[in-house]
């Protein structure tokens, strides 16, 4: 399955929560992203029919391997992204809401570029 912007907002989300709690709902992931009940329970399913995270009988959500190699990377451009941006002199607040956009198209030759030549 072929991840849009959204989902791997979405895996990104789940992930930090989990760093956050032992246990991560739909309901969590709804209220820490600000959507709707039914608009995560959407999003939920599409993760799980595409083998990106288990649900288990009692609600609970976790990324799979894959899911979590997303997520992993997904974080990981945001974080870098930031950290470049903020070194140029863009304010932080700034810096972190661009880089949240451009996580999700930059090509792999241009971050691995910005990851080695900014020594972040």
């Amino acid at each position: 399955m072929n991840l849009q912007e959204s989902g791997e907002m979405y895996l990104e989300t789940i992930y930090l929560l989990s760093k956050e709690k032992p246990a991560v709902r739909s309901i969590d992931v709804a209220d820490k992203m600000g959507y709707s009940k039914p608009s995560v329970s959407r999003a939920v399913g599409l993760l799980k029919n595409g083998g990106f995270i288990t649900v288990d009988k009692d609600g609970f959500l976790q990324l799979t391997e894959i899911g979590i190699t997303v997520a992993e990377r997904t974080y990981e451009r945001h974080r870098v992204l930031t950290a470049f941006f903020v070194g140029l002199g863009v304010e932080a607040t700034v810096a972190s809401e661009d880089a949240c956009k451009i996580e999700h198209v930059i090509s792999n030759e241009t971050f691995d570029a910005i990851k080695q030549n900014s020594n972040i």
